[in-house]
């Protein structure tokens, strides 16, 4: 019986199969030839209903042979039916091309197209770039683990990121390049740094949820300011689609550091912003009234949950010809880190650093931050568009570090658990914020041939640092149990306040005038630009001490909280006479000649760049410096060169060759000294600019839909390269300062592959970069003198690597994207070589951070309705950073801690925890 069931089962599968097939294909854009990711499939007769993958196809299985008719619709696109005859075999092959329905007005496309925002719109604009670029999308930014643009930044190609003290991404390396090499945009306008030392812009300032794409510029063409030596940022905001949408998030979650350790705070509630001295004058005698005891009134406790929400409105007014888009960010966040840092000085004659002491220090910080975006576009006709757009970020930081330090001198006895300490606790709160207004116009003359644009720019950037207070007490270590005892002698408690603001005031100007040459095209373009910068910079510092009759006051014992202190000014007027307080200006004045050439597959770019420099700076209080006003007066010539050559309609080689500048920041040529808490720091007033010339060259082939295999190569001859180092004073040669300065010519090449692949629900993007450089910079030795026998220093010349870069970096993404369930995953990693974090004074001690992977994950699920419920994970691995001198001193093996590993020692480390969020989505339309 059991037999005839097989044979029956048997029999009516080959009937069954007999008379059904499966249908196989793809869809594409009829314009581009892309295949089109999401799209919906629909067989009729029964009804089934399927999307399109990954890679642009669809599948049905089982299908009955006959007549059948399929239709596939998309948004934006105009929606296709097709009928045909379903045979035995061979029903793998079918194509749909899909035509674009986007909204015209007098026969012009809307710009503002969402599909501008998708993985496939951001291959086209790469395929279609004059400069060698990359560009992340908003939808690959919606999904990725990232919340800031720091974050989405280490996913492209050559990229590397350094770390704010929470683990969070803060500045980008690109090519190696350290941070002060590139420049940042939004919308294609530079905007100022809030920095209070260099003209980088921090990164983790800007939410990744505003923006419509991130687009990186790896080479410059003459209409781009040229002070891009490793490559340019270009932060697209969200555009005002054809139609009313709505795209609001919500999430919540939590850091993992802090199941293990209270979160430490302080009442920044009353924290005056500005000092005694601005309040009531240069005269004013201040007391300790004078200063809110807020920022001594530490609390542990667990932190809240983080917060980070979103919301973003579109829409088109008046016959779609006034588009309006309003969007929002504020993301509350409760991070920090667990630092061990020792302290080393390099002693005698000895070739390696000794450890001196041990500093353990906790961080933990609330950050706050808000960005808000408004743009607004009116279309005249086809041939005028005016169009408004603003921007606002905002970024709070409370933070509160606690530390204890170890010194290891005759107390300390490992064994025993003894040792002298010293209780640091430092309360910082930063606020730094940027604000850009651009007024922008596109018009065409004369049938299209003759174009204009122009904007006209007010941005402004602030970092304010008011009332940073740090308190030091002694202590002691005795059978390991540590206790506070009596403030330090020397200023143990500090209040200081930090201001600076940059407003920049600018104008663009960009002219193009096509020539038709039999089937060529000849554009001939001019402009230029014109910035006018102007920075103050605030410093004011007060030291406290305890009186006469207070110094010999134990904590636990006199007093049981720092804000029962009773201290006295030291300085009761201020210590305002320091380089950190100056005014500065920066005009520039630039125009460009440019032209581009098109023939059947070749289009050659071409022009040259010249750009003018006024840079100054004005001492408020000047201390003695040789040059208290100084300026620097310079012109450049910038040509570039591009060329690309389409070997197929999929397939191109993309060629370029620019030059390009760095100038010196503000700070950086400010005279004088500033004492940081690790160094002192002086500005250097001869510094030069550099000046770079960059070749690359890259194969690119677009093969599908969102799908790309890049392969390129780029070298870098750097003059004049900054990079800073510790040297000594020509007077005083024990006094060590930390200072810019221009090294000879540094070299820096490499080669980049880049991959992204799709195979239906499956994707893989990869990305390998090697870097290798070369920079010479003297460092100091030190010998026995033969003949008197005393020891001498001696400056020698080392080779290195250019500062922050590694000569390995690689990014690798798993995706699953399932469009019929609503299924989106990513598992990204990110792999970042060694690379030089400190540049020592002495030869071979240089700082270096290790390698690391960082790992993070995110998933989300669609329902009806417009609803998603997502999550993010970010170091999932608890990646530390680390830092190591490449040699070890036999000192070092007294101390009783795990600090030599294959020849190296280590000097520091911090910890991050794993943070998780879960939230939800809405989106309509």
């Amino acid at each position: 019986m059991n037999k005839l069931l097989q044979i029956l089962f048997f029999v009516l599968f080959c009937v069954g199969t007999a008379h059904a097939t499966k249908i196989k294909g793809h869809v594409y854009d009829k314009q581009t030839g892309e295949a089109i990711v999401g799209a919906t499939v629909v067989m009729e007769n029964p009804r089934r209903v399927t999307n399109t993958g990954l890679d642009g196809t669809f599948e049905f299985k089982a299908v009955a042979t006959g007549s059948a008719s399929i239709s596939v619709s998309y948004i934006t696109y105009k929606t296709i039916t097709k009928t045909f005859t379903v045979e035995k075999e061979d029903n793998e092959h079918l194509k749909f091309y899909m035509e674009s329905d986007s909204k015209r007005l007098d026969d012009i496309t809307i710009k503002s197209n969402p599909v501008s925002s998708t993985d496939q719109g951001a291959r086209r604009l790469e395929k279609n770039a004059t400069q060698v670029m990359n560009i992340v999308s908003g939808k690959a930014i919606e999904i990725s683990p990232d919340l800031t643009v720091a974050n989405v930044m280490q996913r492209v190609s050559g990229v590397s990121i350094e770390r704010n003290s929470n683990g969070d991404g803060q500045y980008a390396i690109l090519r190696g390049m350290d941070k002060r090499y590139n420049y940042t945009l939004v919308n294609g306008v530079k905007i100022p740094s809030p920095d209070n030392k260099y003209r980088y812009v921090p990164l983790d300032l800007f939410p990744a949820d505003l923006l419509d794409r991130l687009e990186v510029y790896k080479t410059l063409t003459p209409n781009l300011e040229g002070d891009a030596i490793g490559g340019g940022i270009n932060m697209v905001m969200k555009n005002a689609p054809g139609k009313f949408q709505v795209n609001a998030n919500l999430s919540t979650g939590y850091n993992q550091l802090f199941f293990d350790r209270k979160f430490a705070s302080y009442n920044a509630s009353d924290i005056q912003h500005k000092s005694p001295y601005e309040r009531n004058g240069k005269s004013y005698s201040a007391t300790q009234n004078d200063f809110t005891k807020g920022t001594l009134d530490y609390q542990y406790k667990n932190p809240a949950p983080n917060l980070i929400g979103s919301l973003s409105l579109s829409q088109r007014f008046l016959d779609n010809k006034l588009g309006v888009v309003l969007a929002g960010s504020y993301q509350n966040t409760y991070r920090g880190s667990n630092s061990t840092f020792y302290n080393n000085a390099v002693t005698g004659t000895d070739a390696y650093a000794v450890i001196t002491s041990k500093s353990y220090r906790e961080f933990s910080e609330q950050q706050q931050r808000t960005g808000l975006h408004g743009k607004v576009d009116y279309v005249f006709n086809k041939n005028h568009q005016l169009t408004l757009y603003n921007v606002y970020v905002n970024l709070k930081n409370q933070q509160l570090r606690d530390a204890v330090t170890t010194t290891y001198n005759s107390v300390y006895n490992p064994t025993a658990g003894n040792a002298e300490l010293v209780y640091n606790t430092r309360s910082r709160l930063t606020e730094q914020q940027i604000y850009n207004s651009t007024l922008h116009g596109d018009h065409q003359f004369f049938n299209d041939k003759f174009k204009v644009q122009w904007s006209a720019v007010y941005s402004s950037a602030k970092n304010d640092v008011p009332d940073n207070t740090s308190i030091s007490l002694n202590g002691l270590q005795q059978h390991f149990q540590s206790s506070r005892t009596t403030l330090v002698n020397t200023s143990p408690v500090n209040h200081r306040w930090e201001r600076n603001t940059d407003e920049d005031l600018a104008g663009y100007l960009d002219l193009t005038y096509r020539f038709a040459i039999g089937n060529n095209k000849l554009d001939v373009m001019a402009g230029g630009l014109y910035r006018n910068k102007q920075r103050s910079s605030f410093f004011n510092n007060y030291t406290f001490s305890p009186g006469a009759a207070d110094a010999g006051r134990v904590y636990g014992v006199d007093f049981q909280k720092y804000t029962d202190l009773n201290l006295i000014v030291t300085n009761p007027t201020g210590a305002v006479a320091n380089p950190l307080t100056y005014d500065a200006s920066e005009k520039i004045s630039a125009g460009y000649g440019m032209f581009k050439y098109s023939v059947s597959k070749l289009e050659v770019v071409g022009g040259a760049r010249i750009e003018h420099t006024n840079q100054g700076y004005n001492l408020l209080f000047p201390a003695g410096e040789i040059f208290p006003k100084g300026s620097e007066v310079y012109t450049d010539v910038l040509p570039s060169l591009t060329a690309k050559y389409f070997l197929t309609e999929k397939a191109q080689l993309h060629a370029s060759y620019y030059k390009a500048l760095n100038r010196p920041g503000f700070y950086e040529i400010v005279p004088g000294k500033v004492v940081n808490e690790e160094f002192q720091e002086r500005g250097n007033p001869n510094l030069k600019r550099a000046l770079a010339d960059n070749y690359d060259l890259r194969y690119e082939l677009f093969p599908g839909a969102s799908e790309q295999l890049m392969v390129g190569a780029f070298y870098k001859k750097i003059k004049d390269p900054i990079e800073y180092t510790f040297q000594a004073d020509a007077t005083r040669g024990q006094d060590i300062y930390y200072t810019p300065g221009n090294f000879g010519t540094a070299h820096n090449y490499g080669a980049e592959v880049d991959y992204i692949k799709y195979f239906s629900k499956i994707g893989v993007k990869a990305n390998y970069t090697y870097t290798h450089s070369r920079i010479t910079t003297p460092k100091t030795t030190r010998t026995i003198n033969a003949i008197t026998g005393d020891i001498q220093a001696l400056s020698v010349d080392q080779e290195r690597p250019l500062f922050g870069q590694s000569e390995h970096i690689g990014n690798l993404s798993l995706l699953f994207k399932d469009t019929k369930k609503g299924w989106d995953a990513q598992l990204a990693g990110a792999y970042t070589g060694p690379r030089i974090n400190t540049v020592s004074q002495f030869l071979n001690n240089d700082l270096w951070q290790e390698g690391f992977i960082q790992m993070d994950a995110s998933a989300e699920k669609r329902f009806k309705g417009g609803i998603s419920v997502f999550i993010k994970a970010n170091n999932i691995l608890n990646t530390p950073t680390k830092l190591f001198i490449k040699g070890t001193n036999p000192e070092n093996d007294k101390i009783n801690e795990d600090l030599v590993k294959d020849g190296h020692t280590l000097i520091r480390s911090d910890y991050y925890g794993q943070s998780y969020l879960l939230g939800f989505r809405y989106k309509f339309n």
